[in-house]
Parts: structure tokens; sequence; C-alpha cells
């Protein structure tokens, strides 16, 4: 958290619309590619120099601009510059702290979004942020780093298959969209297989060690909430949006993808209240655990309390007690004390004291 802080206080006092990129360096070098297609022909460039872009804003073709990494602000302000970005919009680009949204510029629409992945060989969920800004023949995609999330869109748009070669850059935005919502339920099957394992755990011994994992999966559960629920917004409005640039043919599709994201949220909400109740047989369990004990400690100190009563009279040491001086009394008080501590055993299990759940 405070590294967090730190990196926000950087913007404190300049003015609204300055590029400063608020978050960490995920990659050494930004990577720009360009993928320009229509029906007929794709083309595939890596791009050196971002002036490179320029040329494709022109064609009529569509024309998709990836860059991975947000840490070199020139190269962010160049092509903003060239394609008519408002800094604003610049702006929260560069900020990866920014909550899901989308705004309409009437000549082209920003979205921001988050998209999960675990990472590898852990189970802490890594969160990125991803911009895109469309317009009428072009795409622009800003993420924080180079991953395989749209690897399939890719390879759709080279084998030319489905409709993403048929149809404009709202539809390649769709697509995008798509891809990170159905990556939201990849990361959702392995969350659930994590709850599945710390709830057989807690079932089976319910250790200390145990709600930790369950506050970590609960707060893993929080933040996927605080991105899914925005993420609903802005499909919603994109969905309603009177846009140009958003056909009729997206927005059936657009309407599908607001009911994925609703069953996310709900899959969301089971896994809370499933982590709530989870919470709440651990601390169950626990506190069965004291009771046991408590009673344990009561059995014991009810059987002792009678034998230290007789012990207490018999050391008092009054010089005229009649059994002091008779030859057998020590060991009648004992077998006596030995009876009573037997007849009270037998009690508590008449009465099933010994009986509890472990």
């Amino acid at each position: 958290m405070p590294k967090r802080i730190s990196k926000r206080a950087r913007k404190a006092g300049l003015p609204p619309g300055t590029l400063v990129h608020i978050g960490e360096q995920k990659v050494a070098e930004v990577k720009v590619t360009v993928i320009d297609y229509d029906e007929n022909r794709l083309v595939e460039k890596q791009i050196h120099k971002v002036e490179e872009c320029f040329p494709f804003s022109a064609t009529p073709t569509v024309s998709w601009i990836h860059v991975d990494g947000l840490h070199q602000v020139e190269v962010i302000e160049t092509l903003g510059k060239h394609f008519g970005v408002h800094p604003l919009v610049l702006e929260d680009i560069l900020n990866t702290e920014q909550r899901p949204k989308l705004e309409d510029f009437e000549d082209y629409i920003f979205v921001v979004l988050k998209f999960f992945h675990f990472l590898d060989g852990q189970n802490e969920i890594a969160a990125e942020q991803l911009a895109i800004v469309f317009g009428s023949n072009f795409l622009i995609s800003f993420q924080e780093r180079e991953s395989d999330v749209f690897k399939t869109v890719r390879d759709r748009l080279k084998n030319g298959q489905g409709r993403l070669r048929k149809h404009g850059s709202d539809y390649l935005a769709f697509a995008l969209v798509d891809a990170v919502v159905d990556h939201y339920f990849v990361v959702l099957e392995k969350l659930e297989d994590q709850i599945e394992q710390v709830e057989e755990r807690l079932l089976a011994d319910a250790r200390p060690r145990i709600l930790t994992d369950i506050h970590r999966l609960k707060r893993e559960t929080i933040r996927l909430r605080k991105s899914a629920w925005p993420l609903r917004e802005v499909i919603g409005n994109l969905q309603r949006l009177e846009s140009k640039l958003v056909t009729e043919f997206t927005d059936i599709y657009l309407r599908d993808l607001y009911d994925h994201v609703i069953q996310v949220i709900d899959n969301l909400e089971t896994y809370r209240e499933i982590l709530s109740a989870m919470t709440d047989i651990y601390l169950t369990k626990l506190s069965n655990r004291m009771n046991a004990v408590m009673k344990i400690l009561t059995i014991i100190s009810s059987i002792f309390i009678p034998l230290t009563f007789i012990a207490g009279i018999y050391g008092m040491n009054f010089k005229y007690m009649p059994e002091l001086e008779w030859r057998w009394g020590y060991f009648v008080i004992l077998s006596f004390m030995i009876l009573i501590g037997v007849s009270m055993l037998f009690y508590f299990k008449k009465k099933k004291w010994f009986e509890w759940e472990k």
C-alpha cells in the first residue's frame, strides 16, 4: 500500500492531462505490433518506431495496434496525438489503478478494464489493466505486459476463421473484451478448486492455517468482484450506446457478452457466501473444541472436589480425631476416596458427558 501511495503522490499538484505512468514497470521495453486486415488480406508487422504506425490510420482496412508496456510515456503520447486521443484518456491509460469504465468521444470510444491470471507456480492472482481505443477503422489496445490472453483472437485473424475479418473495429473490440471475460472463467475455475480444497481441509481438521487461506481466497474474490461489477456497467453502456461506431451486428454479441459478465458476478457472489460460511464453520469448530476442553476440565474438577474436601478435613491435624488413632483408618479413607472417584466417573458416563463430536 505505501508503494501505491508514493506512485500516486507523483501527480500531486500537476494539471489534468499530465502524463505520468502510475504502476509497476512489467516489461523491459515497450513492444508495439500492428495487424492490418480486411476480408481478403492480412499484414502483421513488428513496430520499432512508433511513427511506423501512422500510415495505417489512412488505410480503409482495419488496423489493430497493440502496445505491450506502459512505462514509456513518450510512446503513448506520440501515438495518442496522431490518432487524436484526448490527453485525459491518455492519462487514464497510464494510470494502471483506473476503475473499469467507458467513454464515448464520437470519433472514438475508450474502454478500460481489468483482466486476471494466476502467476506461474503460485496461488496468487495477478491483475493487469487493458485499455482499448477504437474508431471507424482502427483499434489501439494498451496492455501492461505481453501475454497470451489474445492469442486466440490473433489466430482467428491469421486463419481467417469466423467473423473477425468480415467486420470492423467494433467487432474486434468485442472479441478482445470477450477474451478477457473468458479468462475470468479460467480464473474462477482455479479459484473454485482452491475453495473446495480448503473446505475439505476445514471439515477434516480446522487448524489456524486454514483461516489464513480462507482470508486469502476471500481477498482474491473481493478483487475480482471490484472489477467485474464495473465491467457489467461497461458492457451494458456499450450495448446501449447510440454511436455510429457500434453496429447493430455487434450489438447482438454484446448482449451475449453482458450475460457472461452477469454469470461471472453470480459465481463470485456464490464464492463469497461459501467463504463466509467457511469462516463461520471454522469459528464453530474452534468453539466446539474449546467446549470439549472445558468439559474435560469440568469433569476432572468435579471428581476432585469431594476428594479435596475429604483430604482437607483429615489434614487439619486436630488431636482428638478418632480415625487418626485407628490402625486401618488410612486404608479405609483412601478406599472411600477411590470409590467416590470411580462412582462419579460411572455417573458422568451414564449421563453421556463423555460423548461429544471430535
